[in-house]
């Protein structure tokens, strides 16, 4: 089986589909949790599953560190290794090398840095991103791509994304023929309409099996990032899926689908399930206040996932307080299983051609803020 996309409603810009892999179906719009080191921190994998979610995203760079991609593909790939048999996406590692800023040294060849972890000396190409992601048994590979920090100027974005479209074609040479395995290229050129432009015709003349918009959610703000989304968008193909890398946010989310995206991923909830924010219908709860030691109540009444079916809010303030380790899986759990609820309900809603109409509820529903104390 080969990997293929399907989209199967439209509702405005938003769409709803479904992308085949040999390893199951992936159920678009949809929200990859993190699981950045082969796990979902504070979760297992039948667990994640168990909150909707259809694939995982995996990190080259901090896999690449450590166990290391050859151990990996020794023990069986990555699917193995972590016990997750359905999709996995993996990243290139370019974003993670940005972020290393003073240790790291960028040329046309590839980026040379020093390990966060013990110091040590690494190099990553276009060809060895690759290798890695080869290696790891990836269902879907990111091509090496050079994301810079904004803001920043025109002539920084421009020289910046033209060495990843660079970087995209030795990326597309170097992943070769390999059927039930997706290529994505990445956009590039930050916050300018021409240098986006610019980007995906380049990116489209390679030829990629779908598309990601990055260079986004890194420090330009949600008005800037949704500007650019009204016009990025149209200039990827209709038959590809769309992909926006690191989002965010549940509006982030929602206001993302509504421009035509179809994949994203973020950390956020996991992170914050594990420092006591909880996403609910009503807004953001935070766990670690005094005001619900005493509370009886669910986080969200009419949640279904343990945290909300099981236990009270006064119970999981305490085990946060108390620094158990319970408080990190139930606050992630409850996290995921939102997150995965609001993907659901926009497929529903677009293939009824009410999107709209559940996005008015959904800011609605936040805009009234969380339940009354006792």
């Amino acid at each position: 089986m080969r990997f293929g996309f399907e989209k199967l409603a439209q509702d405005g810009a938003a769409r709803a589909g479904v992308i085949h892999t040999p390893r199951g179906e992936i159920r678009t719009p949809a929200f990859m949790p993190v699981g950045t080191a082969a796990t979902v921190k504070a979760m297992m994998p039948e667990s994640v599953r168990a909150t909707g979610a259809d694939i995982l995203l995996g990190n080259t760079y901090h896999l690449m560190l450590r166990p290391g991609a050859e151990r990996i593909d020794r023990l069986g790939g990555l699917h193995r290794f972590m016990n997750w048999e359905r999709p996995i996406l993996t990243d290139s590692g370019g974003f993670q090398v940005m972020s290393l800023a003073g240790l790291r040294k960028l040329t046309e060849q590839g980026v040379t840095f020093k390990s966060h972890i013990d110091g040590s000396k690494h190099e990553l190409t276009p060809e060895r991103s690759m290798e890695i992601q080869r290696l790891l048994g990836s269902d879907i590979v990111m091509c090496f791509d050079e994301c810079p920090a904004l803001p920043a100027s025109d002539k920084a974005v421009a020289e910046s994304m033209r060495l990843s479209m660079r970087w995209a074609a030795r990326s597309k040479d170097a992943f070769g023929d390999r059927p039930g395995h997706a290529l994505f290229g990445i956009m590039q050129g930050g916050v300018t309409p021409e240098l986006r432009e610019e980007s995906a015709e380049a990116l489209k003349a390679i030829g990629f099996d779908g598309y990601a918009v990055g260079g986004l959610a890194v420090g330009e703000g949600q008005e800037a990032m949704f500007g650019v989304l009204d016009y990025a968008t149209g200039f990827l193909p209709e038959d590809r899926p769309r992909y926006l890398m690191g989002v965010g946010k549940p509006d982030d989310i929602v206001g993302a689908v509504k421009r035509g995206i179809d994949m994203m991923d973020c950390v956020l909830p996991s992170r914050s399930g594990r420092t006591g924010q909880v996403f609910t219908r009503h807004g953001v709860v935070n766990i670690k206040n005094a005001r619900h030691q005493d509370d009886p109540r669910p986080l969200d009444e009419a949640c279904t996932c343990p945290a909300c079916r099981n236990y009270s809010r006064a119970y999981l303030h305490h085990v946060f307080r108390s620094q158990e380790i319970i408080s990190s899986m139930l606050l992630t759990w409850h996290n995921l299983h939102y997150f995965q609820e609001i993907m659901g309900e926009m497929r529903a809603a677009i293939s009824q051609a009410r999107f709209a109409a559940w996005e008015a509820e959904f800011h609605a529903g936040r805009a009234v803020g969380d339940i009354e104390p006792l």
